[in-house]
């Protein structure tokens, strides 16, 4: 008798939790929304950070090349000296 009560028992609280189920629900459908929007503005933001890095790379690449340009009548020659002499540069004979 005691299996029995448990049949019983377990059918009837299957059946109230599937009437039940909807409201249930709800609270999980409303948090899978929330954590929906938090996730999306959460993207939108780490695109905003990784389009601003990018932009401050570009700037920073954009200083170093006018560095380089300006700074070009003296690092040629220089390159162009130190060049010359590791070409006219005696090197040690191989063992």
């Amino acid at each position: 008798m005691k299996t029995f009560l448990k049949i019983i028992l377990f059918t009837l609280l299957v059946l109230v939790l599937l009437k039940l189920f909807p409201i249930l629900l709800a609270p999980a459908i409303l948090a899978a929304a929330v954590m929906l929007v938090l996730g999306a503005v959460a993207l939108a933001g780490l695109g905003a950070v990784v389009a601003t890095g990018l932009s401050v790379a570009l700037v920073v690449l954009a200083l170093v090349l006018a560095a380089a340009a300006v700074l070009s009548p003296i690092w040629v020659p220089v390159l162009a000296l130190i060049g010359l002499v590791s070409l006219l540069r005696r090197r040690p004979k191989a063992a």
